[in-house]
């Protein structure tokens, strides 16, 4: 008895989730799937804009609020209540003259996007062209002894990193990052952070590794490049300024040193949507390069 009025409930329940969702047959819950996910995705994508920009700080504000009017309405604070209501009621208009730099940023970029681009977080530049320039930049750099630290931002992000440095936000060029790195300039000192295949900021600071067993011959510059990528799945192009050497640095692991080449071939297995799916395993050029590392 007990089993049927269990599951005679769960049947009222059903029929009420169909009856309020206005679900009448297989159509019906393809256009739920399709409603919930568009929303989603517009969410998802309003705070992947919305991610390491003073917005977060403004949502935090809504938030607490909405909390201060929920508490006033629940403790009977007329006047309270009355105020914050009155400011909920124009805070949408407040917040479209607050973020109207970054709304017409946005919509002008989703207005020049592809079709496919829009379901997907490529930048201006595709990873073939970013990876050119990288090198090119390092090659350059290593030729005239030029230190040099090019983070590469992944699916990890490096806000709080970024935030220690300069935003740039300009494409990615061989001429832009040597003229970062050129000593005694403002920017030369730090790292410079990609992200979406553009320099995203420059001159920023970076945790050092905790890693004892590294050759005591490493600086600070290569110390920095290999911390950043033992918490985070970002990649490091480091270019030695005392012997010009090249290296790469993965996982917490470095490869140096490394030719303009064989850094193009590591740099696009990283990139590689394959080789995202292998990053458990060590590449066989570290296990190789390892006994070669002084």
């Amino acid at each position: 008895m007990t089993v049927l009025l269990a599951v005679s409930d769960f049947g009222r329940m059903i029929t009420y989730v169909r009856e309020f969702l206005g679900i009448n047959g297989l159509w019906d819950v393809f256009r739920i799937i399709i409603d919930v996910g568009i929303i989603a995705y517009v969410f998802y994508k309003l705070m992947f804009v919305l991610k390491d920009s003073r917005a977060y700080q403004v949502i935090k504000g809504v938030i607490l609020i909405l909390a201060v009017s929920f508490v006033a309405e629940q403790l009977q604070l007329t006047t309270v209540s009355y105020l914050i209501k009155a400011f909920i009621n124009v805070l949408p208009f407040l917040l479209l003259l607050l973020f109207q730099p970054e709304l017409r940023r946005w919509l002008e970029g989703l207005g020049h996007s592809k079709v496919t681009s829009i379901f997907s977080s490529s930048a201006s530049l595709d990873a073939d062209t970013m990876i050119a320039e990288i090198v090119h930049a390092a090659t350059a750099m290593s030729s005239q002894k030029i230190g040099a630290l090019i983070v590469i931002e992944r699916k990890t992000s490096l806000g709080e990193i970024i935030r220690t440095g300069t935003i740039v936000d300009a494409k990615v060029s061989a001429q832009l990052l040597r003229l970062i790195f050129v000593p005694n300039t403002p920017l030369h000192d730090g790292a410079v952070i990609i992200r979406n295949n553009k320099v995203h900021a420059a001159a920023c600071y970076l945790p050092l590794t905790d890693n004892t067993h590294l050759d005591k011959d490493l600086g600070t510059r290569h110390r920095a490049g290999i911390g950043v990528t033992e918490n985070t799945d970002s990649l490091s192009v480091i270019v030695s300024e005392e012997t010009g050497n090249i290296s790469f640095a993965k996982s917490g692991q470095l490869a140096r040193p490394v030719s303009p080449e064989k850094l193009r071939k590591l740099l696009k297995e990283a990139l590689s949507d394959d080789e995202g799916k292998k990053n458990k395993r060590t590449p066989s050029f570290f296990r190789k390069e390892r006994k070669h590392e002084r």
